[in-house]
Order: C-alpha cells, then structure tokens, then sequence
C-alpha cells in the first residue's frame, strides 16, 4: 500500500489519518453516518412527514433480503425540494433512504419493494407480484 502526500513522500502520519478517516466513513458498512429525522414507512403505506430547510432526514421501510426484499427509489423528488445522498442499512433489517431537505414545497418519494425479483426491476411470478408493493411519503419543507 502506498500513501503519498502532497510533496510525493509517503509518511506514516498521513497513511494513518487516511486509515483512519476511512474506517469512520465505513463504519458498519454504512457511508452516512448521521440519518438525521428517521420516518418509517411500510409496503401499501402512505405517510406524511414535515421537515426544515436544511434539515436531513431518511425515509425507512422494513428490509429482509434473505426473504426477497429488495427496496428502491422509484424516482428521484423533486431536487428542488429533496436531495437523495444514499441507500442505508446500518442494523441490517431496515433500509434508510437519505435525503437533505432543501427549499419549500412539497414532493411524493415512492420506495418500492420488488419482492424476490432476483436483480430484475419487475416482478416475474405472481407470487412475487402479489408480494411486491410501494412505500409512498408524502414531503413538506417548510
């Protein structure tokens, strides 16, 4: 492994903090560390949620991939109201999408979940289609 600075040389305090600063970013597999206000939501749900300008927030649906979950952001919001930053799932039977609230307004965030699909984006049996389904939040910045 190399490190170098901004001279070239290889020092063993850069190398450290490098280390350093990426096993905090990668913490539990997680690359936010702040979810900011949590919501959840669920398969066949709506929910309404109000934040702040500037505030972060994550919308969270229950997750089990070993069963055939698989979660998605549909579409991304409105950017002038939301920003999307990731996909998280730090304690491993819940997913957090990760936005930043911007200006105000308002804009529909869909997840969806195509149970068992395998990789594909739409379900293929009719179980898997039965068990499919969208999480729906409903956002206001104020």
């Amino acid at each position: 492994m190399t490190c170098a600075t901004a001279t070239g040389k290889a020092t063993w305090g850069t190398l450290a903090l490098l280390l350093g600063c990426g096993a905090a970013a990668c913490g539990g597999g997680s690359a936010v560390s702040d979810l900011g206000a949590v919501v959840q939501g669920a398969k066949g749900a709506t929910v309404t949620a109000e934040f702040r300008s500037g505030q972060r927030f994550s919308l969270a649906v229950p997750d089990d991939p070993a069963a055939g979950d698989q979660w998605t952001l549909v579409a991304v919001p409105d950017v002038r109201v939301a920003s999307y930053i990731s996909e998280e799932r730090p304690d491993g039977d819940t997913s957090y999408f990760v936005f930043n609230a911007k200006r105000p307004g308002r804009t529909l965030i869909r997840l969806h979940d195509c149970w068992r699909c395998g990789g594909a984006t739409a379900p293929a049996t009719p179980e898997s289609r039965r068990l499919s389904g969208e999480a729906v939040f409903e956002v206001t910045v104020r």
